[in-house]
């Protein structure tokens, strides 16, 4: 539940917004392999400004297209949830993926479900290397720091229309000047917050693209196959499950439908659903909805 927090008495000093000749400059993009990237000063939603681009002008929007915004006022996430956040307080970034392997071949479409684990991995990997963070994954696509939310990113698919390789759009929201009064929810946080060695967003932004991109060239050319090695190290699978706080606890999940299961979090199967052992011994697949972390007491033993 949101919770209102008193305004600062203090004025706050203007944030600094991000560095476009860093981030626009042809070397960074080319050792990415961005073929485009847009700032705007502010939109809705970056997700969905690039869901309706990929509709209507395809050709400009290749893999890897990158469009991000100083300030975003509709973002939306899970189970359709929106917030804001003030402006250049935070990284609001959308990235477009078409799927593809080396050779130009698609890559399978059900292995689209392990695009936010992907995306949640290159974020954690920034944040510990970046800004000093121990970031942690909490399924399905959240990013955690000490149990609090500093990120969520969502995937969303666009159209299928005309034969090609389907658009998927990753969104990423990460909080990085944010104040306490500022948290969308109590149980959020940010870099600043947590005494991040860096809140440079324009540092950040541009590592954790490059640290994507190499990511998802590795995925897709193991034909998005999650068991194999990803990028000169582990697979994917192996990678998102040593860092996923959510496997070992005790977990209550909320099912599409006002359903809920508890039970045991015990690994994510070869999709990335959560496979969750309930009370009585029987294993259910989570492929979506809201997972909360409970205490022992909370799930029934003492």
């Amino acid at each position: 539940m949101d919770v209102e927090q008193p305004a600062s008495s203090e004025p706050r000093a203007p944030r600094p917004g991000l560095d476009r000749d860093a981030l626009l400059h042809p070397g960074f993009l080319a050792a990415a392999g961005i073929p485009q990237l847009k700032i705007v000063e502010t939109t809705g939603s970056t997700n969905a400004d690039l869901l309706r681009a990929v509709t209507t002008e395809p050709k400009e929007w290749a893999d890897l297209a990158v469009l991000t915004a100083e300030h975003q006022t509709a973002a939306r996430g899970r189970l359709d949830r929106h917030w804001e956040s003030p402006a250049r307080s935070a990284i609001s970034v959308s990235i477009v993926l078409r799927p593809v392997n080396a050779q130009g071949l698609p890559v399978p479409t059900q292995s689209y479900s392990w695009l936010s684990l992907l995306g949640a991995l290159a974020l954690r990997e920034t944040l510990l290397e970046t800004a000093s963070l121990p970031a942690e994954i909490k399924w399905p696509n959240d990013v955690l720091v000490r149990g609090k939310k500093i990120a969520g990113i969502l995937a969303q698919m666009g159209p299928m229309g005309d034969g090609s390789v389907p658009a998927v759009i990753l969104g990423t929201g990460l909080n990085v000047t944010l104040e306490q009064d500022e948290l969308p929810v109590p149980t959020a946080t940010s870099l600043l917050l947590e005494g991040a060695s860096t809140t440079d967003r324009t540092v950040l932004l541009q590592n954790y693209l490059s640290r994507f991109a190499a990511l998802y060239r590795s995925f897709c050319n193991a034909d998005g196959d999650p068991t194999a090695g990803l990028a000169g190290g582990s697979s994917l699978h192996k990678r998102v499950e040593a860092v996923m706080v959510t496997l070992g606890r005790e977990v209550k999940a909320h099912l599409p439908g006002d359903h809920e299961l508890v039970g045991h979090a015990s690994r994510l199967d070869e999709y990335g659903s959560l496979l969750v052992v309930d009370h009585g011994g029987h294993e259910h697949v989570v492929t979506a909805g809201d997972v909360v972390h409970l205490r022992a007491t909370e799930s029934g033993y003492a």
